[in-house]
């Protein structure tokens, strides 16, 4: 019998994946860097204006800023204002609470009402069922609600250095952790001629 060859991941379509994920990921490594060398308050600032310039890099390279970093940056603008109007860092420890809550509250929330809104987000590059579909905003849902005890957990009871580092060496690996064990569910839910691509890993900043 001859082996049925492995799918190969269409790079064509996996790299602008991999630019998005540069660009989001780039303001975090910028907020732990200035928080090592100033405080907290200079990160902000530091994080607010890497925050404007990877969504318009997103604009510029990409020719569209995705929902979820869109989102993402208004509340790190809004937050980190008033983060460093009061000089106040509460707000900007619980910015990421704020944000995977609403991610979550409007996932879980559209399946109540029988839609899937995770499609809306990578339907231009994941071809699924609507199970599939179904089953993946479920998960991701869940996931933003972990992600918000974690950091509440976190900020509420260990330093702001253990907070930022976590932030951004906790947070990713565990993201792309679970992005990664999504790639059984796209191949089931996948149609028999559609190519496998890298699964989405979306970064709360």
């Amino acid at each position: 019998m001859t082996e049925k060859a492995e799918p190969e991941i269409n790079w064509d379509e996996t790299r602008p994946q991999i630019i998005k994920l540069a660009l989001e990921l780039g303001p975090l490594v910028v907020f732990f860097i200035m928080n090592g060398r100033a405080d907290i308050f200079v990160a902000t600032a530091w994080f607010m204006a890497a925050m404007v310039i990877s969504l318009s890099l997103s604009w510029l390279i990409l020719k569209k800023i995705a929902v979820m970093p869109l989102v993402t940056g208004v509340v790190v603008l809004v937050f980190g204002g008033l983060t460093l109007w009061l000089q106040d860092d509460t707000f900007i420890k619980i910015k990421p609470t704020i944000t995977n809550t609403l991610f979550a509250s409007v996932l879980l929330g559209g399946l109540l009402f029988g839609q899937s809104l995770l499609k809306y987000v990578f339907g231009d590059v994941y071809k699924l069922k609507p199970e599939g579909w179904w089953k993946l905003t479920l998960n991701w849902g869940l996931f933003f609600i972990v992600l918000a005890v974690l950091n509440e957990v976190v900020w509420r009871s260990f330093s702001t250095d253990f907070w930022v580092a976590f932030k951004v060496w906790g947070i990713m690996p565990l993201t792309v952790i679970f992005s990664m064990s999504q790639l059984p569910l796209l191949n089931k839910y996948a149609p028999p001629a559609e190519p496998v691509k890298a699964p989405p890993v979306v970064v709360e900043s």
